[in-house]
């Protein structure tokens, strides 16, 4: 794959920078811009906290040293609800470090100081074994393909970001395609606080999948029960 079409894919790739120092922050985000990427940045676990409710992003940079919440903590906290990878930058070397690093649940791990170049290569390489992955289940509806299995959605072979709810609620529709799920089982699965929260949501997923969000082909109502996910006849599913 040339150059030029290595950039065009980067475009689709959001970074989160998240670092206390502001001078490696900022040489992160000038670098991994020039490479192409998208690329925000937050200076405290707290802030990448609130960037993440509003933003989607595809792989996260954590410094480990910062006060507060620092980069291990947030790793484990964030690994309870979301499957972005992560890598962690320390200055820490020691083995113990980048072992609890990668308990923590971490994609890897790159002490500083670092090449701006070597963290994109490490990148890259995540991405690589992501599309590696043994095939998992997947359904098919229309255009679209979910895989349950790595929780990705795709339109004619391009991935469609999700967030970690829609990742939930369509993969308990997609799970039970062609079968109505109740409102009050969508609401318990996705710990949301009422079944209007999941009207809600469904109506967010279906802005993302269907053409015509308000006469949808995919994601059908079924009055007084839930929500039905058509699927096409003879895909494979869990």
């Amino acid at each position: 794959m040339g150059q030029e079409s290595d950039k065009l894919e980067r475009q689709d790739v959001h970074v989160l920078v998240v670092d206390d120092d502001n001078r490696i922050r900022d040489q992160l985000k000038r670098y991994l811009k020039r490479e192409g990427f998208r690329v925000s940045t937050a200076c405290s676990a707290g802030q990448a906290r609130q960037l993440m409710k509003a933003l989607e992003f595809d792989l996260l940079t954590l410094d480990v040293m910062m006060p507060g919440e620092d980069g291990f903590e947030l790793t484990r906290n964030l690994r309870r609800g979301l499957n972005v990878p992560i890598i962690l930058l320390t200055a820490k070397g020691e083995s113990q470090a980048r072992i609890e690093g990668l308990k923590s649940g971490a994609d890897d791990y790159l002490a500083k100081p670092f090449e701006p170049e070597e963290l994109v290569l490490r990148m890259e390489a995540i991405f690589r074994r992501m599309d590696e992955q043994p095939s998992s289940p997947r359904v098919t509806f229309g255009p679209w393909e979910f895989d349950l299995g790595r929780l990705t959605l795709k339109r004619n072979g391009r991935r469609v970001k999700l967030t970690t709810g829609e990742e939930t609620l369509l993969t308990l529709l997609a799970k039970r395609a062609d079968t109505a799920v109740d409102r009050y089982t969508l609401c318990e699965k996705i710990r949301a606080g009422s079944e209007r929260t999941v009207d809600v949501q469904i109506t967010r997923l279906r802005r993302k999948i269907e053409d015509n969000p308000g006469e949808p082909d995919h994601i059908v109502t079924v009055r007084g029960h839930g929500y039905r996910l058509v699927a096409d006849k003879g895909d494979s599913r869990a």
